[in-house]
């Protein structure tokens, strides 16, 4: 976005466009020259003398801003059109990320008939808030065309299959950027799309176990255990896809040009395991995973059991947290190894582990409250929109009866919101296909002839 000072009047436009749909021709009869953007780029828009500006062709989207004026309920991802092709957790998350800060999804579904087979399937779908949706025959000409139309007028598309797939319906990248040389492609995977396993199938668990990872989820002696498909599908998925992104979009404003952005969900993972591959590296951690300071290894870096069978988290590393830990826990210092003397942790584990459930969760956490020892409860989902902390932060939001978490991170200006309820796919195709300037008749057809649903 760029804000420019109008000739007169004192008046600040904010332009949002697509870029370069090959119609930059203005009627000059209509708009004075704006001043020169603070970019490489030159005829972006033009406008009158008051600084009124209004969409020109295919160019974009154009907002009127008084000066100091802030627009209602405007999100910093305004105006950036994201067509996502349905896919499972890590795309619909990615694309939740950028509706709730403002940008226009369009999910692309299969027919209803005759789809593939998909897990957890939930009627009240909270990845979908925010966004709207059709239903389009993509093994049909006709079905690719509508893709195709859309594509020429958006910055993003998303998608989650496996390499070759969009190719082989005429949606790949090549094509794709033929028709929006702006467009910013993302394929969000597993493997990544180069390699012996790019083509194989997998999940969450399959990408992190190779990653490296997933070994450092256990306690000595144990089995992995994931933690549930958060690592892989959400924050190396979906995150990282989202910032990937941005990032395009970003270089863009310099550019003018779109790029793939490759998001495997194995990059994802490993790049999160930065740290561990640094404490490897300089001989701070060990491969006799279950031994070390962070992965249950350390006392004071565990979950501990309460005496109502529930849960209390302990991460007091610092030596100054860790002597409120031990007043907490009422533990004479001068009674136990020194804090970091690793052959007596075992011990030490098993002392802290006994001091613990002599009290219940809720207990200790009132100990431990307001207290710089590190030490926090260990919260159910059914209980995390109860902590008062978490109410204070509005940390879950209400949205048609469907507790969900709030929009996040947290901007001062713009903030994240939820604009809509998620509603059953397939809900706006016929509003969507009028917004592309297809006729009453023809969209008729489309539903008619099973393009469409």
């Amino acid at each position: 976005m760029l804000e420019q000072e109008a000739p007169a009047e004192g008046r600040r436009v904010s332009l949002c466009w697509n870029w370069d749909r090959g119609e930059k021709g203005f009627d000059d009869s209509l708009f004075g020259a704006a001043p020169e953007p603070r970019s490489s780029f030159q005829h972006l828009a033009k406008f009158n003398h008051k600084g009124y500006i209004k969409k020109i062709g295919k160019a974009g989207w154009f907002h009127n801003v008084e000066k100091g004026e802030q627009r209602e309920n405007m999100g910093p991802l305004d105006g950036i059109k994201v067509i996502e092709m349905a896919g499972l957790a890590p795309t619909p998350y990615c694309g939740m990320i950028l509706a709730d800060f403002g940008a226009d999804i369009i999910i692309v579904d299969r027919l209803s008939k005759g789809g593939p087979e998909i897990p957890n399937v939930m009627g009240k779908n909270l990845f979908d808030r925010g966004k709207r949706s059709m239903r389009i025959n993509l093994k049909t000409k006709e079905g690719t065309a509508i893709v195709q139309k859309m594509i020429q007028n958006s910055d993003v598309l998303l998608e989650p299959y496996r390499p070759g797939v969009m190719e082989d319906l005429d949606l790949g990248p090549g094509e794709a950027l033929r028709l929006n040389p702006g467009l910013i492609y993302a394929r969000l995977t597993g493997w990544g799309q180069v390699g012996p396993y790019a083509n194989m199938a997998g999940h969450d668990i399959n990408y992190i176990a190779l990653s490296g990872a997933l070994s450092l989820f256990r306690r000595k002696g144990e089995r992995p255990l994931p933690p549930c498909n958060l690592l892989g599908d959400f924050a190396g998925g979906g995150m990282l896809c989202a910032m990937g992104i941005l990032l395009a979009l970003i270089e863009r404003n310099r550019s003018g040009k779109g790029q793939v952005v490759d998001a495997a969900m194995l990059d994802g993972a490993t790049s999160l395991s930065t740290f561990f591959f640094a404490l490897l590296a300089n001989n701070l951690m060990t491969l006799d995973i279950g031994t070390n300071m962070l992965d249950s290894g350390a006392p004071y870096y565990q979950a501990y059991e309460t005496s109502d069978a529930k849960f209390i988290a302990v991460g007091a590393i610092e030596g100054r947290f860790y002597e409120q830990l031990l007043k907490g826990l009422g533990i004479d210092s001068s009674s136990l190894p020194e804090q970091n003397d690793t052959g007596k942790w075992p011990e030490m584990v098993d002392r802290f582990a006994e001091v613990f459930r002599t009290k219940t969760r809720d207990e200790w956490a009132a100990v431990f409250e307001g207290k710089d020892a590190c030490v926090a409860p260990v919260l159910g989902l059914d209980e995390t929109g109860d902590h008062p902390h978490n109410r204070a932060r509005n940390l879950l939001i209400n949205v048609d009866e469907v507790i969900q978490p709030a929009p996040a991170p947290r901007l001062s200006r713009t903030p994240g919101r939820v604009r809509a309820s998620a509603r059953p796919r397939g809900s706006e195709t016929r509003n969507v296909l009028s917004d592309l300037g297809y006729s009453d008749v023809e969209i008729q057809k489309m539903f008619r002839d099973g393009i469409v649903e």
